[in-house]
C-alpha cells in the first residue's frame, strides 16, 4: 500500500492530505539539491530549506508561529515518513527540530517558549536533547549528571552527555541533570542550556555507519538560570517521558519511510532486472519477498498512525501505543531492507546505491530513544499493569 492509500484512511482528514502531498513535492523537487559531502554542512542546509519552506511549523505549537494550536504527532509522523522516504539527514534534520524543543513546549515558561520556539520554527536556530550518557542511555534514572545549587537564582551543571544529536552544531540544549530531590528518577531536572554558556565543549565528535552530527558533550561548572528548567523541580523523568510519548511515534514512521523506499527500489528490481530471460519478479522467491515486505510496511503505518491518532485525540499518554509502534516498524524496516540489499546482489552492497544508503540508515533507529529490547518491556510491563488493575477492579 502507498502512502497516498494509507491516507485515505479514518485517521487522517483533508489537512493532512494536503499537507503530505506539499511536503512530498517540496522534498523531490528540492533534496537531491542540498549538499551531501560535510554532514554538518548538510544537517544546516536542510534544517535553513525546511524553515524557509515553511516546512518545521509542525515542530512548534501554533502561537508560535507553529501549524498547528498543540503538536499534531500524525503530521509529526508524515513528516518523518515522508523525508525518510527521500533522505535521511532531511527527517533527521526535522526529527531533532521537535524532539529538541518538545520539552519546552510541553513544560516551557512562556518566556522560555518565547525565546525559543520561533527560530526552530523558522530554521533560524538548531535544536538538540541532551539525555544519555555512557552509563546511561536507556535506564534513564542512572543519569550522573549534577546540577548544583548556585545561589538562588542558577545551578551548575558537571558531567558529560554522550551519543548526542546535533552535538556540536545545535545553538540549545535540552539538558537533563541530577538534582536530588529523591533517589533515582524522582530527583533529575531538565534545563535549557545554550550553546554558548561558559563551561560548555564538545568533548568529541562521533562518527557512525550513517553519518550525522553526534558528539560527547563537556559540562564544566556550566552556569544555568534556574529560570531555564523545565517544569517543576525533580520532574526531569516526568519531561523526558512526556516528551519521548510524543516523538517515538515518529521513529517508526521515519523507519516506515525506509522501508518504503526500499519497496520501491525492490519492486522496480523485480520488474527491471532479467534473470534467466524473465523478470526477476517472475521468482516465487522474489515473490515471497516483496509480500513479506508489503505486509511489513502496512502493517508499521498501522500501528504508528494508530499511536499518532489516539494520542491526537486526547489520550494523556500513549506508553505502549508507541513503544508497540516503534519497535514494530524499526524491526520491520530491517527486513524490507535487508531484503532488498539481497534482491540486489552486489548492487546492494555498493556505495551510492540507494538500498545501500538505508541499510545503514535504518540500523541506529533500533536503538535511540529506547532500544528495541526496552520497548518490549515496556509493552510487557504496561500489559502486566493493565492487567492487575483490572483484576483489582473486578
Amino acid at each position: 500500500m502507498s502512502l497516498a492509500e494509507t491516507l485515505s484512511w479514518p485517521f487522517f482528514n483533508d489537512g493532512h492530505r494536503a499537507y503530505a502531498e506539499k511536503l512530498s513535492r517540496w522534498a523531490a523537487d528540492n533534496l537531491h539539491t542540498l549538499p551531501h559531502d560535510d554532514v554538518d554542512e548538510a544537517c544546516r542546509a536542510r534544517v535553513k530549506a525546511l524553515g524557509e519552506a515553511g516546512l518545521l511549523t509542525p515542530t512548534v505549537p501554533g502561537e508560535f508561529g507553529g501549524m498547528h494550536a498543540a503538536l499534531d504527532v500524525r503530521t509529526l509522523c508524515l513528516s518523518r515518513e515522508i523525508l525518510g522516504y527521500y533522505d535521511g539527514l532531511a527527517d533527521f534534520s526535522f526529527a531533532m527540530q521537535g524532539l529538541g524543543t518538545g520539552s519546552i513546549t510541553l513544560y516551557g515558561s512562556p518566556e522560555l517558549k518565547s525565546r525559543y520556539l520561533p527560530n526552530v520554527g523558522k530554521g533560524k536556530s538548531i535544536a538538540a536533547f541532551a539525555i544519555s550518557e555512557l552509563e546511561a542511555g536507556s535506564d534513564v534514572a542512572a543519569l550522573k549528571m549534577t546540577a548544583e545549587p548556585d545561589g538562588n537564582t542558577h545551578v551548575r551543571l558537571n558531567g558529560n552527555k554522550t551519543w548526542i544529536s546535533n552535538g556540536g552544531i545545535a545553538d540549545h540544549y535540552v539538558v537533563f541533570a541530577r538534582t536530588g530531590e529523591a533517589p533515582g528518577a524522582r530527583g533529575l531536572s531538565a534545563f535549557m542550556v545554550d550553546a554558548d554558556t561558559p563551561g560548555l565543549s564538545v568533548e568529541e565528535r562521533i562518527e557512525v555507519i550513517a553519518p550525522h552530527p553526534l558528539a560527547t558533550l563537556r559540562f564544566d561548572n556550566v552556569r544555568v538560570p534556574v529560570a531555564n528548567r523545565l517544569g517543576a523541580p525533580g520532574e526531569g523523568f516526568k519531561v523526558a517521558m512526556s516528551t519521548l510519548d510524543i516523538f517515538r511515534s515518529t521513529v517508526g514512521a521515519a523507519a516506515l519511510g525506509f522501508a518504503r523506499r526500499a519497496l520501491h527500489e525492490m519492486t522496480s528490481r523485480a520488474v527491471n532486472r532479467k534473470l534467466f530471460g524473465a523478470p526477476l519478479g517472475d521468482l516465487q522467491l522474489t515473490q515471497g519477498a516483496l509480500a513479506d515486505s508489503i505486509t511489513d510496511v502496512d502493517t508499521s503505518a498501522l500501528l504508528v498512525y494508530r499511536a499518532a491518532w489516539t494520542k491526537d485525540n486526547g489520550a494523556a499518554r500513549v506508553t505502549s501505543e508507541a513503544a508497540m509502534a516503534k519497535m514494530h516498524a524499526t524491526e520491520a524496516a530491517q527486513r524490507v531492507i535487508d531484503r532488498a540489499v539481497q534482491l540486489f546482489g552486489g548492487q546492494g552492497v555498493t556505495k551510492g546505491n540507494k538500498v545501500e544508503e538505508l541499510y545503514r540508515e535504518i540500523r541506529a533507529l533500533r536503538i535511540y530513544e529506547g532500544a528495541t529490547e526496552v520497548q518490549k518491556v515496556v509493552i510487557a510491563r504496561e500489559a502486566l499493569k493493565n492487567f492487575a488493575a483490572a483484576s483489582a477492579a473486578s
